[in-house]
């Protein structure tokens, strides 16, 4: 019984547009580009008449409206119908419904479908079509979409008002911005959940967080992601082209983070009316929008940018159709009926909607078909269950299969078994698991949630509607938590207000150098450099904090470093200086061996005149360390030499004390008689073997000394050999490498250059009458047995042998052209052994039987 006063007409509603006593039993098409307020308009006309109904294309669009509607009206007077959800009171007045909902077996005083330009579509548009063409209310009807759509219905409905509204604000191209500088109440579109998840997560990391939006989202999921954009908890929405179908949100920018969607039959390039249609969520009644590209997409070209900011696309030549007469006398009548050309050019079949192809694949099943061809009533239950959506998008066997399961229940029992339907629902009552399995388990429960609603399939009904709707929630709460979870960083999303507001941000640096801001530890110092934590530090905002404290506590610690002792500081073996054990510089060569750059290792927040003055310390602190250490080379070329000796000075200088003798053997033969005093006088001693400086071989010296060599080209670690008497140098390590570190090499033992002279002192001494024992003496000399001696005196020039296995080593000089010991001739070996006949079978025997001949 229709209302004596509707309850949610306003006096205010404006109805200028066609005039309200004009358009009695009149059809009008209101057509516009988005923001144009085409369904706010339908909402307030509904409500100026006692009973109405408007078909959205999305669950969620009819959610929202419906809450809206609510608000006005009370919840007694409106009822929401969808294919998953049903809230319908005893007497409503008002209903809101997904266009495939609509419940057309009722008389309506208003009836209006929103996005009408849908008729196109290669799925739906036969649904839209039909309501195009058979839903009309008593009093009005209105037809809501774009200007595409427009010729067309011009042509179906001659009689229809063609009404145009203009977009309220104006939508700009704003070109191509980064995703880490996107402006804030910007949505970013993108055509897979895949690639949803991607942006969202690098908003997270970047930004703070941001909403997420996807067509296959419960209305609960859904509308408590856009209550978090929508409260301002994030700035920042990323969705399917989902929210190109009228979802009302606070959107400033529209940035495409895709140009290619998949249509559900091919992966295709956007059309320009769909860009149009995304792009226009820009901007909010007459608040100016703007919309660009992002990620890896190109620049929109200039055609395609002023068609979109000036509304202007190619209108539609043709509607999707479907016959609605259903013939239910047989199978192949009803086959028949729904595949029956459209009767005008400009009507298409749609592409094989899921429906038939269900319908198709079940009667392929010798049980089903006789079933469906026993009643009429068993062929029209047959095609209503082949209308039960797949949610699931699993394998379409897998969903030909569970239809056909309903459907062998509901003809043999009456009714689907509980006992299944209670596993089936059980199976899914569990909220553990990450996004994609919560999603699952959700288009799962949609199916069964649409199946509770067609009623005659169930023992209970209401029963059922309560179980699954209790489940859908519990996965939805679940699921929205962990989209927040992931998605967005509340401590994060904070701080970039506080940053943005200007509102004083806490960072601070504790005496362990550990870095926190706002409470949360971001990282620590270590020497004059920020080591972040990449589970906080992932995102601009928190960058921009830790850089605001960082600049002071850096210089602060470096004031700390330049004016610390001499003990806290230290050169490592890879010529990195530490303070307190903390890199804080590493040595670089310089103009000379002895005078080693030192570059900081430190971040760009010290101020210059900081660096300056540490560098200058710690260039101090080296020239005294080398000036302490390498004391015998120190301005030893400038010594009063003759120019032999000077020469020889200068190498010396350049192989950091040691130089082997061979190098500068012409040099040494030239010196002046002085010159060996004031090599003397200056720590050099000019051996056998080698010129070297003794105090320059002790293992800290040594260490500097390989140090120093390596910051031009590193050739050695001696790290746990320096200062050793004797080791078993690697069989790679070459001979000059040795010598810079202050060892000759005999075989495989490396030996401390002023052990060879003193070793080489010794044996002279012992063979002056002849053969030698290798004594205790000369064995600790070297630091080992005579197995390590044996190779050292074979290498001085003796001759060594062992009697007895266990005996004592002898050694004698080795006699001009005497072979070293333990070598022999090349053709030692040879002599005795008899020759091996050759390999018949080998190719090389034929030469030899030319050989003979």
């Amino acid at each position: 019984m229709p209302l004596a006063t509707p309850p949610g007409c306003s006096e205010s509603h404006d109805m200028t547009f066609m005039g309200s006593a004009s358009v009695k039993g009149r059809t009008v098409a209101l057509l516009g580009p988005t923001n144009t307020g085409k369904t706010h308009l339908a909402v307030e006309t509904m409500l100026c008449h006692a009973s109405g109904i408007i078909g959205f294309p999305l669950r969620l669009l009819a959610r929202e409206v419906y809450d809206r509607v609510v608000e006005r009206v009370g919840r007694s007077n409106v009822a929401l119908v969808t294919g998953e959800e049903k809230i319908v009171p005893p007497n409503p007045h008002y209903f809101l419904c997904t266009v495939e909902a609509m419940p057309l077996g009722r008389s309506f005083d208003f009836v209006a479908v929103d996005e009408i330009q849908l008729a196109a579509d290669p799925e739906r548009g036969h649904v839209f079509t039909d309501r195009l063409i058979h839903a009309r209310g008593i009093e009005t009807t209105m037809f809501l979409g774009s200007e595409t759509a427009r010729p067309l219905i011009a042509r179906m409905l001659p009689d229809a008002m063609m009404t145009s509204r203009p977009r309220l604000s104006t939508l700009r191209y704003d070109g191509r911005t980064k995703l880490s500088r996107l402006p804030r109440r910007s949505a970013v579109v993108a055509f897979s959940a895949n690639d949803v998840y991607a942006i969202a997560e690098l908003m997270r990391r970047q930004r703070g967080g941001a909403a997420v939006v996807l067509g296959a989202l419960s209305p609960r999921t859904r509308n408590a992601q856009v209550a978090m954009y929508q409260a301002g908890e994030v700035d920042f929405l990323v969705a399917t082209d989902a929210i190109g179908m009228g979802l009302n949100m606070d959107i400033d920018h529209v940035a495409f983070a895709g140009t290619h969607k998949f249509d559900g039959h091919r992966r295709r390039v956007l059309g320009p009316a769909e860009y149009g249609q995304i792009a226009g969520r820009a901007g909010r009644f007459m608040r100016d929008g703007t919309f660009g590209v992002t990620a890896d997409v190109d620049e929109l070209d200039e055609e395609l940018v002023a068609a979109i900011e000036n509304h202007h696309f190619e209108p539609q030549n043709q509607f999707r159709w479907r016959s609605a007469r259903l013939d239910y006398d047989s199978p192949k009548a009803l086959l028949r009926a729904l595949e029956a050309p459209p009767p005008y050019p400009w009507l298409v079949p749609p592409r094989q909607p899921d429906d038939l192809r269900s319908l198709k694949a079940l009667l392929k099943d010798e049980t089903i078909r006789q079933r469906a061809e026993a009643t009429r009533e068993n062929l029209i239950t047959l095609w209503d269950i082949c209308q039960i959506p797949d949610f699931r998008k699993t394998m379409h066997d897998s969903h030909v299969r569970l239809i056909g399961q309903i459907y062998t229940q509901v003809t043999s029992a009456g009714a689907i078994h509980r006992d299944w339907m209670a596993r089936q629902l059980d199976h899914l009552n569990r909220v553990e698991g990450d996004i994609d399995t919560l999603q699952s388990r959700l288009a799962h429960v949609r199916t069964w949630t649409y199946i509770s609603h067609r009623g005659v399939w169930l023992d209970d009904p209401v029963e059922w509607q309560a179980r699954a709707r209790a489940i859908e929630d519990r996965l939805s709460d679940a699921l929205h938590d962990k989209l927040t979870q992931r998605f967005v960083d509340r401590r994060t999303g904070t701080l970039v207000k506080r940053l943005r507001d200007a509102e004083n941000v806490e960072a601070a640096v504790d005496n362990e150098g550990g870095v926190s801001v706002e409470g949360q530890y971001v990282g620590h110092l270590d020497g004059l450099l920020f080591v972040a934590d990449r589970s906080a530090m992932d995102n601009k905002a928190m960058k921009a904090a830790v850089n605001h404290v960082l600049a002071g506590a850096l210089n602060a610690r470096a004031r700390r470093i330049a004016d610390c002792p001499d003990e806290d500081l230290e050169l490592l073996d890879d010529g990195v200086l530490a303070w307190r054990s903390e890199r804080i510089a590493r040595l670089h060569r310089g103009g000379h061996v002895l005078k080693p750059e030192v570059r900081l290792i430190a971040g760009n927040q010290l101020a210059p005149q900081r660096t300056e003055a540490l560098i200058g310390r710690l260039q101090q602190w080296i020239a005294g360390r080398v000036a302490q250490l390498m004391r015998p080379i120190m301005g030893l070329e400038e010594a009063e030499f003759s120019p032999a000796a000077r020469g020889v000075a200068f190498q010396l200088v350049e192989r950091l004390g040691v130089l082997p003798r061979a190098a500068v053997e012409p040099q040494l033969r030239q010196l002046e008689p002085k010159d060996y005093g004031r090599f003397k006088y200056r720590g050099v001693q000019l051996g056998r073997f080698a010129i070297f400086c003794p105090a320059l071989l002790k293992p800290e010296a040594t260490r500097w000394r390989t140090i120093l060599h390596n910051l031009g080209e590193r050739t050695f670690d001696p790290a746990e050999d320096q200062g050793r008497v004797s080791f078993e140098a690697p069989g790679g390590m070459q001979r000059d490498a040795l010598l810079l570190a202050g060892y000759e090499r005999f075989g495989r033992i490396a030996v401390r250059v002023d052990m060879v002279e003193r070793i080489a002192s010794h044996a002279h001494r012992a063979t002056r009458e002849g053969e030698a024992e290798a004594d205790h003496a000369l064995m600790s000399m070297l630091g080992g047995g005579a197995e390590r001696l044996q190779p050292v005196l074979a290498g001085l020039g003796y001759m060594t042998q062992r009697p007895q296995e266990d005996g004592p080593l002898l050694y004698r000089p080795r006699k001009r052209g005497e072979k070293p010991s333990g070598r022999k001739s090349a053709n030692a070996g040879r002599r005795g052994r008899k020759p091996v006949p050759p390999d018949p079978d080998s190719p090389f025997a034929a030469l030899l039987e030319l050989r003979k001949t």
